[in-house]
């Protein structure tokens, strides 16, 4: 495959995202770019969603039940997640308090280089108000 076409694939899986308020699966991507006539395959979408996320255009976040979802990234600052359990309404938020956390657990433990992703799941305050 040329350069063109991965940039070209990764703009229809950018593209698909920028289209979704909310967090999708790969396969979700892959049924809504196959059902808008794309050849693309299952497997460019995931290396596709890979590099959009090494590049920071795209969060990558795991459910409750360990699936892997995407969404365009709304922010390029360094973020973590609040994420409704039951509808999937998800949050940026800045974590200081995370950071200066990991920073010193890796120091004590002599890391460097670092990365992390906190999400925290729970009930956004409609879905807590729809089951009282």
């Amino acid at each position: 495959m040329t350069r063109g076409s991965t940039t070209s694939r990764q703009n229809a899986v950018r593209e698909a995202l920028s289209d979704c308020a909310g967090f999708r699966s790969a396969q979700d991507i892959y049924a809504d770019l196959r059902a808008d006539g794309s050849k693309i395959g299952l497997t460019t979408v995931y290396r596709a969603l890979q590099a959009l996320c090494d590049a920071g255009q795209v969060d990558v976040l795991r459910t409750d039940e360990g699936e892997a979802v995407y969404r365009a990234c709304r922010s390029e600052e360094h973020h973590h997640h609040l994420v409704c359990r039951d509808c999937g309404r998800t949050v940026e938020v800045a974590g200081p308090a995370v950071e200066r956390w990991a920073d010193a657990v890796a120091d004590e433990h002599g890391f460097s280089d670092i990365t992390h992703t906190v999400e925290i799941f729970g009930r956004c305050a409609d879905c807590t108000a729809a089951t009282e």
